[in-house]
C-alpha cells in the first residue's frame, strides 16, 4: 500500500475524477461533481508539478472543501425570490383582470374567453357578454365577480 501511495501519478487522480463524475450521473445531487473536479484538478497539477503523495492528498482535501463550499453558496444564491412570482402558474396572471362572459354563468358555473382559450368560471349568474373580474383561482377553475 505504501509503495502504491509513494508512486501515485496524475493518471490515478484523473481516473478517480472520472469515476466520481460517472457516479454523479447516477444522481448524487451535485456533490460528486465538485469532488470529481477536485480530483481531476489534482491530477492536472500533479502532471504539471510532480509532488509528494501527502501534498497531493492535502491538495485534494482542500480543493474538495473549496468546491463543496462554492457549490453550497451557489445553491443558496439561486433560491432567492423571483422577480416574476407568477411565472409558470397558469391562471395567476388573470387575477384582477376583467373579461367578457363567453358562456352564460348559470347556477354559479360558466365560461370566459381569455386570449384564444376558454376558462371555466364560478360566480354569480351573468349573461353572455357581461363583464366579470377574476378574483381567485381554484385549480383550473377561476372565481369571478360582476365587474
Amino acid at each position: 500500500m505504501w509503495d502504491y501511495l509513494q508512486n501515485l501519478s496524475f493518471w490515478d487522480w484523473l481516473g478517480l475524477g472520472t469515476v466520481l463524475l460517472i457516479l454523479e450521473v447516477f444522481g448524487a445531487g451535485g456533490y460528486l461533481l465538485w469532488v470529481g473536479i477536485a480530483a481531476a484538478g489534482v491530477g492536472v497539477l500533479t502532471f504539471l508539478l510532480p509532488m509528494h503523495w501527502t501534498i497531493q492528498f492535502l491538495l485534494f482535501a482542500a480543493l474538495s472543501i473549496l468546491t463543496a463550499v462554492y457549490w453550497w453558496r451557489r445553491q443558496r444564491s439561486v433560491n432567492r425570490p423571483s422577480d416574476q412570482p407568477g411565472l409558470n402558474m397558469r391562471g395567476q396572471e388573470l387575477i384582477g383582470r376583467t373579461f367578457a362572459v363567453h358562456t352564460a354563468i348559470v347556477e354559479g358555473r360558466g365560461k370566459i374567453k381569455v386570449g384564444d382559450g376558454v376558462w371555466i368560471v364560478t360566480g354569480p349568474d351573468a349573461p353572455v357578454g357581461a363583464q366579470v373580474r377574476v378574483v381567485a383561482q381554484d385549480g383550473a377553475i377561476l372565481r369571478v365577480d360582476i365587474a
